[in-house]
C-alpha cells in the first residue's frame, strides 16, 4: 500500500501546469478529452468518466466503459461512485473554514486550545539518524493542518523516520480493500488524535511543508469545536446544504451496485483490489477519515466545485461568505514554507485549505487536489472552469490517463 501510494506525486505534481489562458469554446464537442478516452477505455482501464463544468452552467459528464473488467457490469457514468482519497481534503478543508468564519476556530489558533495533549509538543533534533528530540519552537494552528505544515508526517511516507511509529500506534488512515488491508487503526478519532500527540514532530510547525495526515487530524478539532462528529458536520453543514446525495464515507447497500471496482496496475495488468459490490466502503471504517476517507461520484464533487467557483454559494443556497471561500482558495502557507517540486512547487505553487493553489501564470487562482487512485478535482476560477476525473486505479503514476485527460480538457475547451 506504501508504495501504490507515495507514486502519486507525480500525479499530483502535475496540477501545476495548465494550458495557456483562452477564452472558452462554445458546443458540446469534445475531440481531446474523447480520444485520450478511447486510448485508455478499455484497452488499459475498465471505465472512466470527465466532468468539465463551464461558467455556473451543469456540468458535461463524459463516460466510457464499465464500473469493472467483467463485461457484464454497469456502464459508468455521472452517478458512478469512486474512492477520491485525497479529494477528501479539500472538503475538510471547508469544513474548518466554516468554522472560523464563526468564530468557532482561528485561523493561527493552537490546536492545543481543543486538543490539550497538543499543548507539550516534541520535534525530533536529529531526524533519521537517532530518536534525541527537543522542545518545539512554537504550538501547531489550524493554519498548519491545512498546509501541511504541522511538522507531522504520513504513513504512506517511506522516507519518513517517524514511518514505524505511525503504524504501529495506528495512525494509518486510509484503506484499499479487502484484498489490500493495511495496518490496523485506531479505533476512533479521539483514539488517533491522542496517539498522535504521543509522537514527536519531523520539524518545528509552520517552518517546512510535508505531506501528512494533518487533514485527519482537523477532523478531530472540528469535532471538538463545533461540539458535532466530524462526519456529521460534513453532512449538515456540506453535504445536505449543497445536495451532495452521494458522497459518503460509507457506501449505502443500495448504492453498491454504482461503485466502481478499484484496480491495482503490475506487470501483468490489472488485479482487483476492491471490487465495487464486496467493498469495504460498505462498512464504516474505524472513524471518517478527514484525509483520505470519501466516497463521491463526478456529478456530486462537481456540485462541490459548483460552490467554490461561487465563493461558497450555489445560486441561492450560500454555506460559506465570498471573502472566507477566496482565502480558503488562497496561499495559506506559512511565509517559510515552501511547497516542493515533486507537489507543484516551488514555481508559482502554494496550498490553501486542503488544495494546491496555483499563483501565477495562466492558471493562477487555481485550486484543486488529486486522490491515490486516479481522481482528480480542481476549479479554475480564472476561466470559470470545473474539472473532474474519475476512475479507480492504483498507483495512479503507472499510466499517463489522469494527466492527459485533464490536459485534454484545456485543449478543448481553448479550442
Amino acid at each position: 500500500m506504501t508504495d501504490l501510494l507515495l507514486d502519486r506525486r507525480t500525479l499530483l505534481a502535475g496540477l501545476s501546469t495548465f494550458a495557456p489562458a483562452a477564452a472558452l469554446a462554445r458546443g458540446p464537442a469534445y475531440p481531446a478529452v474523447n480520444a485520450v478516452l478511447d486510448r485508455f477505455v478499455p484497452a488499459r482501464l475498465p471505465g472512466a468518466v470527465v466532468a468539465i463544468g463551464r461558467g455556473f452552467a451543469p456540468p458535461i459528464i463524459i463516460a466510457r466503459g464499465r464500473l469493472a473488467v467483467d463485461p457484464a457490469a454497469p456502464a459508468v457514468g455521472g452517478d458512478s461512485l469512486w474512492r477520491i482519497y485525497s479529494m477528501t481534503k479539500p472538503i475538510t478543508g471547508i469544513a474548518a473554514m466554516l468554522l472560523i468564519e464563526q468564530g468557532k476556530l482561528g485561523l493561527d489558533q493552537p490546536i492545543a486550545d481543543f486538543l490539550p495533549a497538543f499543548g507539550t509538543l516534541r520535534v525530533l533534533a536529529n531526524p533519521g539518524k537517532d530518536r534525541t528530540t527537543r522542545p518545539a519552537k512554537a504550538p501547531i494552528t489550524v493554519r498548519h493542518l491545512l498546509t501541511h505544515t504541522a511538522g507531522l508526517s504520513y504513513h504512506i511516507d517511506g522516507e519518513s523516520p517517524l514511518r514505524d511509529d505511525y503504524i504501529r500506534l495506528g495512525l494509518t488512515p486510509a484503506r484499499v480493500g479487502a484484498n489490500d488491508p493495511g495496518p490496523a487503526t485506531a479505533p476512533s478519532l479521539a483514539a488517533f488524535a491522542d496517539r498522535l500527540a504521543t509522537v514527536p514532530l519531523l520539524t518545528d510547525p509552520g517552518t517546512a511543508w510535508r505531506y501528512s495526515l494533518g487533514l485527519d487530524l482537523l477532523g478531530r478539532v472540528i469535532e471538538v469545536a463545533s461540539g458535532i462528529p466530524f462526519d456529521q458536520f460534513l453532512a449538515t453543514r456540506i453535504f445536505v446544504p449543497l445536495g451532495l446525495r452521494d458522497t459518503h464515507f460509507t457506501v449505502p447497500a443500495a448504492a453498491l451496485a454504482r461503485l466502481a471496482t478499484n484496480y491495482g496496475v503490475g506487470k501483468n495488468g490489472l488485479k482487483p483490489l476492491d471490487p465495487g459490490p464486496t467493498s469495504v466502503y460498505a462498512h464504516p471504517a474505524a472513524f471518517p477519515f478527514g484525509g483520505a476517507g470519501l466516497v463521491s461520484s463526478a456529478r456530486d464533487y462537481d456540485r462541490f466545485l459548483l460552490m467554490l467557483l461561487g465563493e461558497g454559494a450555489i445560486g441561492r443556497t450560500r454555506i460559506l461568505a465570498p471573502a472566507t471561500a477566496r482565502l480558503a482558495m488562497s496561499n495559506l502557507l506559512p511565509a517559510n514554507a515552501i511547497l516542493p517540486a515533486d507537489f507543484g512547487g516551488p514555481d508559482g505553487g502554494g496550498f490553501g485549505a486542503g488544495g494546491r493553489v496555483s499563483l501565477r501564470g495562466p492558471g493562477a487562482g487555481t485550486f484543486g487536489w488529486a486522490g491515490a487512485a486516479g481522481t482528480i478535482g480542481w476549479v479554475d476560477r480564472r476561466r470559470a472552469l470545473r474539472g473532474g476525473v474519475f476512475l479507480n486505479y492504483m498507483p495512479p503514476a503507472t499510466l499517463s490517463v489522469n494527466e492527459d485527460l485533464r490536459t485534454a480538457v484545456y485543449r478543448d475547451v481553448a479550442a
